[in-house]
């Protein structure tokens, strides 16, 4: 449906609603909120705006930071783009019990307080379907493992920005392997490299969009 697309192509240039002033192209003109209202009245069921509409634009994002044509502050407003449309149709996903795609569960490894590349990767991830545990920053390898033992999620993103925290990761995996939670993981951030990832049994995270194929892989 052409209003569809229009609401993917609203989110992939982040202008949220007709107050916006980003990008100037398009202020004052109807963002992603006027759209997805319009939708709703029309009677385009709420999981296809979701998934047609608002998911379709930040994998278009997803793809484009991944290949370098845009950057965080893009990222970030396309993610602004897509809450305003998910503000409205949650009334409607709740009462339509709408299946997500599975849990993913993500932090910031022990002794690193960097989160722009985790906060990326969860940003992508939620606009792609999946219900995101956050656990945020600094995160010791305990708590992974408590958080899968609670929410089961079908894998696990661990996130460093130091040579000296990344190698938090494996005692992360080690953790994870001793309390018997086979669970796939997928490491990310500056000083990690392909050949780290397998060396500690994970898979690479060279960008926000991969975890994002990671997960659809498994799904």
């Amino acid at each position: 449906m052409n209003l569809l697309k229009e609401i993917a192509d609203l989110v992939a240039m982040g202008h949220p609603d007709s107050q916006s002033k980003y990008p100037p192209s398009l202020a004052g003109q109807p963002g992603v909120a006027e759209k997805v209202s319009q939708a709703l009245s029309e009677g385009i069921e709420p999981q296809c705006i979701l998934t047609q509409g608002l998911m379709a634009g930040m994998e278009v994002v997803g793809r484009r930071f991944g290949a370098g044509e845009i950057f965080v502050p893009e990222v970030l407003m396309a993610s602004k783009a897509m809450k305003a449309g998910v503000e409205l149709l949650k009334p409607h996903l709740a009462s339509a019990s709408v299946s997500r795609r599975g849990v993913f569960v993500l932090g910031t490894v022990q002794g690193d307080v960097h989160d722009i590349g985790k906060n990326l990767v969860k940003i992508l991830t939620e606009g792609a379907g999946w219900d995101v545990v956050d656990l945020g920053t600094c995160v010791p390898a305990e708590k992974f493992v408590e958080a899968v033992r609670q929410y089961r999620p079908v894998a696990v993103g661990l996130s460093a920005l130091l040579t000296t925290t990344m190698q938090e990761m494996p005692k992360v995996i080690e953790s994870l392997r001793q309390s018997d939670l086979d669970v796939p993981v997928i490491v990310g951030g500056a000083p990690v490299n392909e050949s780290f990832a397998r060396s500690i049994g994970a898979e690479y995270g060279r960008d926000p969009q991969a975890a994002v194929e990671f997960l659809s892989a498994l799904n």
